[in-house]
Formats: C-alpha cells, structure tokens, sequence
C-alpha cells in the first residue's frame, strides 16, 4: 500500500455523542462501503469518576476504498446521529515532527538511560539516602557539589 493512501480511505468524523459506539458508527457509514476499520479513541478514565466521557468525541472510519471514503464525507458531513451534527471529512496525517523513536518517551531508550541515569544509591533518592544513612556514608558527589558543600560549612 502506498504511503499516501490509507489517510485517501480513513474518514474523521466528529461530533459525537457520548451515547456513541463502534457498533453505532460502523452500521451507520457501512452503508457507504466496505468498512475495514472503526477507531474511537477512549477517553482517559478514572474510576472515581463516573461522569467522564467514554470517548474523545470523535473517531476515524477506514474504507475499502477511497471512493466509498468520498461518498461517507458527501452523506454524512453536517448531518445528524442521534441529535448531534457530524463533522466528516478525510484524516489528515498527525501535525509535528516526525519522532524517530516514534511516541516513545526519551528516558525509554537504553543510551539515554546509561548516559543520564546513576544508581539509586548514588543519585540522592530516598532508598539511596536510607542506605547511606545506615552506613553511616555519604553519597558520592562531583568536586564542585564537594566545593561548595565545603564553603557553606566554614
């Protein structure tokens, strides 16, 4: 599949209710074509909340075709589901530097970890500190720290 052609066959389609769900979305635009995906991406939930939304509100339809993408966007865009006005028109490609760990965290590569971490013992964190007081030792410090460690005393 070329680069350019599965964003020509996934629809954006807006405005959703939050009484809405893939089985609802698929039924109503598979009319229009082969459907080959529905996405609705959830909400972030939490558990003591029950008044939060299920979904973001909107989802992305994947046609078989991108003649049948075109037909759902002529059909649909500003019409009506379940007293809500849609907004459908064709996904476009995320906006933003294209990352080339993808949407990975930094801290979730190896080189970085090796090259920015230190052990738990040395780092001043709390088990660290714990372990050094039992000891009766100081974490290790660079010579500047050490320095200005030395004026603050005298």
């Amino acid at each position: 599949m070329e680069e350019g052609t599965k964003s020509k066959k996934t629809v954006f389609v807006g405005g959703l209710g939050e009484d809405i769900d893939e089985a609802i979305i698929y039924e109503t635009f598979s009319t229009f074509g082969d459907i080959l995906e529905v996405q609705l991406p959830s909400a972030v939930v939490d558990p003591n909340r029950q008044n939060e939304p299920k979904h973001r509100g909107y989802a992305f339809v994947t046609f078989g075709s991108p003649i049948d993408a075109q037909d759902a966007i002529d059909n649909m865009d500003m019409n009506e589901l379940k007293g809500k006005i849609l907004k459908v028109n064709l996904a476009r490609p995320m906006k933003g530097p294209v990352q080339p760990m993808g949407n990975r965290a930094v801290w979730e590569s190896e080189e970085w970890l090796r090259e920015h971490v230190k052990p738990l013992a040395q780092s001043g964190g709390v088990k660290g500190r714990q372990a050094n007081q039992e000891q009766g030792t100081q974490p290790e410090e660079d010579g500047e720290d050490q320095q200005n460690n030395n004026v603050m005393e005298e």
